[in-house]
């Protein structure tokens, strides 16, 4: 089975608020193994919401609407669902009867405008809130399923996991929803889907979905099948080929970001790490210190942003930045080698380069990176050319870092 999620309310559509009640209920229905295929969000236009209910209703078997309940002239939910199916709004003075004693539990007097909260949609079983004043309500339609939910969280799940969880687990057949993440770095978007698409573009069952950020591709294959047993295995047997395609350029099977793989990596071989960050200001040590138990192996680092301070905190000779720059690999080299040496580390970063938006010059472009990581063996430098703004290259250079790190921790274990 379908659903469709509608979240109702002009104040979602500004930047200070957040619809998370989709995210709730979206990891509510997959976990009974129904697939959300849409997610609106439409302001408080009775013909805009009606119009939204009547294309939900055709398409999927579960159409569930969240907020719009309550008891002002611009809660339109029960209007636009009810134009929307072509009933008719029946007034319940039981319902009046209830919030009357709810308010004077609260040596309040209920005003005559909460009355429009005791109108149910014709035909539909009244859903109770033990936490507000805005009943939900429950409606079958030609097949469909439409759900009406109060808008404030708090109410939303609870009338969702008491009133509506029992009544589909009933009526959605037995199905599970698994999902394999697979986490790749060092390739671009472009390159990894002509890589991998001749394999999962073979099947509809799991579907397939590629997310890019900077220097992180994320692989996610959503199986939906009888049991746990046939996703899984439908998961393996799309799965492992992809993974034999893309070898040691997987860091995560399970979605674990880098800086934690990296993490974990150091830990299990009782390795430590330390940093030395020019372009990257902080960020490479920012994420490292993101994850929780990171003083296991983390020593710290430098923010030498000036020749200067490269100079005296890392002892970098002055002669490398006169001559090659200090946006080089010699000075990469130098910086890496210098924060093992202060700190004692097993491993050092190190990153410089020209982040934006003024260039370098001719010999650093905006975009400019220089990664060293120097261990007992000495010092390896890489260099790339990064494209987008500020943020992104910071980014990008980070995950180059990392996943040099990763490279070579895993090369460590294997030798």
């Amino acid at each position: 089975m379908t659903a469709e999620i509608i979240a109702v309310g002009s104040e979602l559509l500004t930047p200070q608020r957040v619809d998370t009640n989709s995210l709730f209920l979206t990891d509510q229905l997959n976990g009974l193994g129904v697939e959300v295929v849409t997610k609106s969000v439409v302001g408080d236009d009775l013909d805009r919401l009606a119009d939204t209910v009547r294309r939900a209703i055709a398409q999927s078997e579960i159409v569930v609407l969240c907020g719009g309940l309550g008891p002002t002239q611009d809660d339109l939910t029960r209007d636009a669902v009810a134009a929307a199916l072509d009933r008719k709004l029946v007034y319940h003075p039981e319902i009046t009867e209830v919030l009357e004693q709810r308010f004077a539990q609260l040596r309040r007097k209920m005003a005559e405008v909460n009355k429009r909260q005791a109108f149910l949609i014709e035909g539909a079983e009244m859903l109770p809130n033990d936490r507000g004043t805005a009943p939900g309500q429950w409606i079958d339609d030609s097949g469909s399923h439409v759900i009406l939910l109060p808008g404030p969280p708090h109410e939303m799940q609870a009338m969702f996991t008491r009133q509506c969880l029992p009544r589909l687990a009933r009526i959605v057949p037995r199905q599970v929803i698994r999902t394999l993440v697979l986490r790749v770095a060092g390739m671009p978007e472009s390159d990894l889907d002509q890589l991998i698409a001749p394999v999962y573009k073979k099947y509809d069952n799991p579907a397939t979905t590629i997310l890019a950020a900077a220097g992180d591709l994320q692989i996610h294959l959503r199986a939906r099948c009888p049991t746990e047993g046939e996703a899984e295995a439908l998961l393996a047997e799309v799965g492992g080929p992809i993974e034999l395609l893309l070898g040691e350029r997987i860091y995560s099977r399970n979605g674990q970001p880098l800086e934690e793989v990296v993490g974990n990596l150091l830990r299990e071989r009782h390795s430590t790490l330390s940093v030395a960050e020019s372009a990257s200001g902080g960020l490479l040590g920012e994420r490292i210190t993101s994850v929780p138990g990171s003083s296991d192996y983390f020593l710290g680092g430098f923010i030498t942003y000036a020749s200067r301070m490269k100079v005296e905190w890392l002892g970098v000779p002055e002669e490398i930045i006169a001559e090659f720059g200090a946006v080089s690999k010699e000075t990469a080299e130098a910086m890496a080698l210098g924060a093992r040496r202060r700190t004692g580390s097993t491993y050092a970063l190190s990153i410089t380069g020209v982040a934006g938006p003024d260039s370098g010059g001719e010999q650093a472009p905006v975009g400019t990176i220089y990664v060293g990581l120097a261990d007992p063996a000495g010092c390896t430098v890489l260099h790339r050319q990064f494209f987008g703004d500020r943020t992104r290259i910071r980014q990008f250079a980070t995950q180059m870092a990392l996943d040099m790190l990763r490279r070579k921790c895993a090369q460590a274990a294997i030798a």
